[in-house]
């Protein structure tokens, strides 16, 4: 049986660092942890082909070597994931496709006339039913689904034998599933609950094993959607062992997502920085607390939220974060507060988003009820769209958007939050290694950013100025500076702002 694993193109938007992986000549941010992982469950005799096509096309070649082929997508994905259906049922209509993820769990009806088989929820439960039912009787039923969450201690070692690490920014790993608050507008706990389910340690340091042994020595991002949501095991038994673990191996340095509670912890953060954690992606959402209790994000309620990000950054964790726009009490004060929020907290890697929707929260249904639900959301967190009709009116919305992009991805800001992030951020080590790659994404900013790019001038004083205060942190300027480029190339393409 042969087995084509396809994994379709993201747009290029804020995450996919389209711009900035030229700099290191990668072809992708990200493996498709989902699909080494069902590959992992697969059949040992059975052979199996990756294609991502977010490093390659999917040739007429590898249509014909298939028996069977898996999609797994997300919401973002799914404009590729339909032309790819369209190319595989033209080219070869016998082909039998299975679909899987997040896209085909949520909208499954809207594929139920041109996928075969649909595998939905948590592939540990419902992919073993459908391999049964194939080998039993080779007729398998058209939907999977369970509402049994998975016992991550029986997840499998996801097969990296079957990737070119080499195309890839960064390595993954999946160490928990859930998340134990419950924002109205996050999908993540109606897909995987709300109590945090998490792997063994032993599972843990196998995967990274796995990852080092097939030659990776740089970033690995843990995606838990809330890294920290079993404090108390990950304090005590998880960071413990990667402490243990990274001991001689140089190049690991490790980036997650957290709750903002994070910052109450002062043992917490100084494990994580210690285990080679340099960066951790928080939702900040919005400084207003009429939102905040609208979306229920009561953990971000009645704190200092600036000082809890000074707190982490001085741990030696970058904050990167992401802030909503279009709350049902946000008036239209809201885009100078979020501009002057981003700004004073110096968080260079601010994602800033219209609120959307997601089929299955709490948010769609009670927008849903209400008559205020315009379809399907795309996604993306920063092409400017959403899915609902905002209180305050979509013309002001969508204006106060763009104002905030174009403020704080201006040249002059952006560098400002640099410089204002490298004051605050103390790591005990810096943990990345100079290497040829880093070395020509040097040399490359240097001409493209220091010489025939606008910010030049910006370029050139941050670099001095960062040699001249805080030397140890060159290379995070050099990244910075990048990362600028690329989100000032997605505002221009995405958004039509001129910065």
């Amino acid at each position: 049986m042969n087995i084509l694993l396809l994994y379709p193109k993201f747009p290029d938007t804020f995450w996919s660092f389209t711009y900035a992986i030229k700099f290191i000549n990668k072809k992708a941010a990200y493996p498709p942890l989902g699909l080494l992982t069902v590959a992992a469950m697969l059949p040992e005799s059975w052979a199996k082909r990756l294609v991502d096509l977010n490093i390659r096309k999917l040739s007429n070649e590898d249509i014909e070597w298939a028996d069977i082929v898996f999609i797994s997508a997300m919401t973002i994905q799914k404009k590729s994931t339909d032309q790819i259906i369209s190319k595989l049922k033209n080219k070869k209509p016998s082909i039998k496709i299975i679909g899987g993820g997040p896209l085909f769990t949520s909208e499954y009806t809207e594929y139920m006339s041109v996928i075969d088989h649909l595998i939905l929820n948590e592939a540990e439960v419902t992919l073993p039913n459908f391999l049964e039912d194939l080998k039993n009787n080779g007729n398998p039923k058209k939907i999977y689904s369970s509402n049994e969450y998975c016992d991550l201690k029986k997840s499998p070692i996801p097969l990296w034998n079957i990737l070119n690490m080499d195309d890839y920014a960064s390595m993954s790993i999946q160490a928990s599933r859930g998340c134990p608050f419950n924002c109205e507008f996050c999908n993540v706990t109606a897909l995987f609950g709300h109590k945090p389910r998490i792997k063994s340690v032993k599972q843990i340091i196998d995967e990274l094993n796995a990852i080092y042994k097939n030659g990776w020595r740089g970033r690995v991002f843990f995606v838990d959607d809330n890294f920290i949501g079993n404090k108390k095991y990950i304090k005590t038994e998880v960071l413990p062992a990667i402490i243990e673990w990274r001991k001689g191996k140089k190049g690991i340095v490790f980036n997650t997502q957290a709750s903002i509670n994070l910052a109450d912890d002062q043992e917490l953060m100084d494990l994580m920085a210690k285990a080679g954690f340099d960066s951790v992606f928080i939702g900040i959402e919005t400084p207003e607390e009429d939102s905040l209790s609208e979306c229920n994000k009561k953990q971000n309620k009645s704190r200092n939220l600036i000082q809890d990000i000074r707190n982490i950054q001085r741990a030696g964790l970058e904050v990167q974060a992401g802030f909503i726009v279009g709350f049902d009490n946000d008036t239209p004060s809201i885009f100078k507060r979020q501009i002057e929020f981003i700004q004073k907290s110096g968080i260079v890697t601010a994602m800033v988003g219209i609120l959307q929707a997601p089929i299955g929260t709490r948010l769609y249904e009670r927008l849903k009820k209400e008559g205020r639900i315009l379809g399907y959301m795309t996604g993306d967190n920063v092409d400017g769209t959403t899915n609902i009709m905002p209180k305050m009116g979509m013309d002001i919305l969508l204006k106060g958007y763009k104002y905030i992009m174009a403020n704080i991805y201006s040249v002059e800001n952006y560098y400002k939050r640099i410089k204002r992030f490298l004051k605050e951020y103390q790591p005990i080590k810096v943990h990345e290694q100079i290497n040829k790659n880093r070395i020509l994404a040097f040399l490359k900013a240097n001409i493209k950013l220091g010489i025939i790019g606008k910010e030049r001038r910006h370029y050139w004083n941050t670099i001095i100025w960062t040699l001249t205060h805080k030397p140890k942190l060159f290379p995070f300027t050099i990244t910075f500076a990048i990362y600028g480029y690329h989100f000032r190339k997605i505002c221009r393409n995405n958004l039509g702002i001129k910065i």
